[in-house]
C-alpha cells in the first residue's frame, strides 16, 4: 500500500512545517532581540510576547521525531546517526534557550539579565543555523552505503552550500519573528520592527535567491523532478508571491494576515524541498541507488495504518489545542509582575 508510505510523508511534511512556522517566530524574536529591544522593558515585551507559547511549540519537534520513527525507522536511525553531534548540538542549545527564558527575570541584577538575553539570543540562532545546515546536508545528499549506514562528521557537515541554506534560514525565521512582534508590540517598539521587516525580506530575498541558485548546482536530480512534474514549481512560486504579500499586509497595517501569509511562505518553502526529492527522502551521495526512499524505508503497512488511524484521531485536538493557546492569548503584550 504505497499510498500510506506517500500519506505519511506528507504528513511528516506537514509536521515540520508546523514547527518550523510555529518554534520559528519564537527563534526570531530571539534572534532580533539585541537589535530591537533597547531598555529592560523592551526585552521583557520580546520575551512575553512569545512566554505563553514557546514551549507548546517546540512539541511539534518532538513530535517530528515521533512520526518519524514510527513510519520511517530507516530514515530516523540513519539521520540520528550520522548527524549524531549535529544534534546533541541542537539539544545543548534547545536546553539553553529553555534555561535563559525561565532564569533571566530571577533576578534583579543586570547583569544576570543581560546575561540570560545574550543566551537567548545566541540559542536561537544555533538552533536555526543548525537545523539549516541539516537540511542543507539533506539536499545535497550524504554518504549513506548499501546498508544504509551513514558515516559524516561535524566537519563535513559544515559545507559551503549547507551553511549558505543554515543563513537563508536565519534570513527567513528572522523576518517571520519581526512580523510575529507586529501582533504583540506597540508604540516605538513597533515602528523599529516594522523599519526592520522591509531589509530583512531583502536579505531573505537575496539569500534565497542564491540557495535556489546553488541548488540547481548541487543537486541535478531536483531540477529534473521539477522538469518531469512541472506542476510542482507551484510551491516555490506561491512561496514568492506570499512574501510580498506578507510585506504588503503588514505595510496596511494587517498583522494577523501578514503573519499567516508568512507562515505560507515557510509551508511553501518546504513543500518545494519535498517536492523535489520525492519520492526519496535522504539521498545517497556515495550511490543513488543507497537512497532511503519513501517506499523503502517505510515501516510495515500494518504500522501504517494503525499510525494513520491514531492520527486522524488525534491530529485533530493537537490543532485545537494549538488554536486554543493562541485565541486566549492574543493581543498586545502588557507587562506585570507575573511576567517573565
Amino acid at each position: 500500500m504505497s499510498w500510506l508510505a506517500t500519506t505519511w510523508f506528507v504528513l511528516f511534511v506537514v509536521i515540520v512545517a508546523g514547527y518550523v512556522i510555529l518554534d520559528g517566530f519564537d527563534l526570531g524574536v530571539g534572534m532580533l532581540s539585541p537589535f530591537v529591544a533597547r531598555s529592560d522593558h523592551d526585552r521583557r515585551v520580546l520575551l512575553n510576547s512569545i512566554g505563553p507559547v514557546w514551549d507548546g511549540n517546540e512539541v511539534w519537534l518532538v513530535l517530528a521525531g515521533g512520526a518519524l520513527f514510527a513510519a520511517f525507522p530507516l530514515v530516523y536511525a540513519a539521520l540520528f546517526s550520522g548527524f549524531y553531534s549535529a544534534m546533541m548540538l541542537v539539544l545543548l542549545v534547545l536546553i539553553l534557550r529553555t534555561v535563559a527564558i525561565e532564569f533571566r527575570s530571577k533576578r534583579h541584577s543586570q547583569r544576570w539579565r543581560n546575561t540570560w538575553d545574550w543566551f537567548f539570543f545566541a540559542s536561537s540562532l544555533g538552533i536555526t543555523l543548525l537545523l539549516g545546515v541539516a537540511l542543507g546536508n539533506v539536499v545535497r545528499g550524504v554518504a549513506i552505503d548499501e546498508a544504509g549506514n551513514m558515516t559524516v562528521d561535524l566537519v563535513e557537515l559544515l559545507n559551503p552550500y549547507s551553511l549558505l541554506i543554515g543563513i537563508t534560514a536565519v534570513a527567513m525565521l528572522c523576518l517571520h519573528g519581526a512580523i510575529f512582534l507586529t501582533q504583540k508590540v506597540e508604540g516605538e517598539l513597533l515602528a523599529k520592527v516594522k523599519r526592520l521587516i522591509p531589509r530583512l525580506g531583502v536579505t531573505f530575498f537575496v539569500l534565497a535567491t542564491a540557495a535556489v541558485l546553488a541548488t540547481l548546482q548541487v543537486d541535478s536530480e531536483m531540477v529534473d523532478t521539477f522538469r518531469d512534474r512541472p506542476w510542482t514549481v507551484v510551491f516555490p512560486i506561491g512561496a514568492l508571491l506570499s512574501t510580498l504579500v506578507a510585506w504588503r499586509l503588514v505595510e496596511a497595517t494587517w498583522y494577523l494576515a501578514g503573519f499567516l501569509a508568512s507562515a505560507t511562505t515557510i509551508a511553501l518553502l518546504l513543500a518545494s524541498v519535498a517536492a523535489g526529492l520525492y519520492p526519496v527522502m535522504l539521498p545517497s551521495s556515495i550511490d543513488r541507488a543507497y537512497d532511503l526512499t519513501v517506499h523503502n524505508a517505510a515501516s510495515a503497512d500494518n504500522t501504517l495504518q494503525v499510525m494513520f488511524v491514531i492520527a486522524l484521531i488525534g491530529m485533530p485536538f493537537v490543532l485545537l489545542y494549538t488554536a486554543g493557546i493562541y485565541y486566549f492569548f492574543r493581543g498586545k503584550v502588557e507587562i506585570d509582575q507575573d511576567s517573565y
